[in-house]
């Protein structure tokens, strides 16, 4: 009986890493993005002198928050902890969806 606990335990946490490493959905990744209008604008299109993120390529978003969040390149603002809080995914999942965006 303990043995059948066990497997069903360890089926339980595969399952739900497996659940966690999906790929968000777009609702989820809105919400995340939501969070750089104060800055960057609504869907990403700023207004002088912020910069936009609306329509630029994907891999520079990546690269520029990487380069935060690992402190390579400094920031006059709070980018650098605000990278901090994402986890590459989710990066990579933001960018994507500025990417998109019409600029």
């Amino acid at each position: 009986m303990k043995i059948q606990q066990a497997v069903t335990a360890v089926l339980m946490l595969a399952a739900s890493a497996l659940a966690c490493a999906q790929t968000p959905d777009a609702l989820q990744v809105r919400s995340w993005a939501a969070a750089c209008a104060n800055c960057h604008g609504t869907h990403g299109q700023a207004l002088a002198p912020m910069q936009p993120l609306a329509g630029s390529p994907k891999e520079v978003i990546v690269q520029r928050m990487m380069d935060f969040k690992s402190g390579k390149v400094p920031s006059a603002t709070i980018m650098h902890q605000l990278a901090k809080g994402y986890s590459d995914e989710q990066i990579v999942a933001i960018a994507a969806y500025f990417a998109a965006q019409k600029r």
